[in-house]
């Protein structure tokens, strides 16, 4: 499930690094972030949904793929990236 348009829009504003940036690796991290802590929560409530676990866990994949792309890009960013979202690496 997607989000809403307002958070995303507000995801990007936090995280972009220019004025029209919407699609660097640390925005879309971010977003990533947001759907699987949205999720998560649904998870939380619905333990034996399966097909959205799979999907969790797809998108965790993604977002760590994309994280050791930023890593080996630019090791400030995504030090930045880690502290700003509260990830654990």
């Amino acid at each position: 499930m997607p989000l809403d348009k307002n958070k995303t829009a507000e995801t990007i504003a936090k995280h972009r690094l220019h004025e029209t940036d919407t699609g660097s690796p640390e925005v879309q991290v971010a977003l990533l972030t947001e759907r699987i802590s949205h999720l998560t929560e649904h998870m939380k409530a619905h333990k034996k949904d399966f097909h959205t676990r799979h999907g969790l866990l797809k998108l965790v994949g993604q977002r760590r793929r994309m994280l050791d792309y930023l890593k080996t890009r630019d090791i400030v960013s995504y030090r930045d990236v880690i502290n700003r979202l509260g990830l654990r690496r």
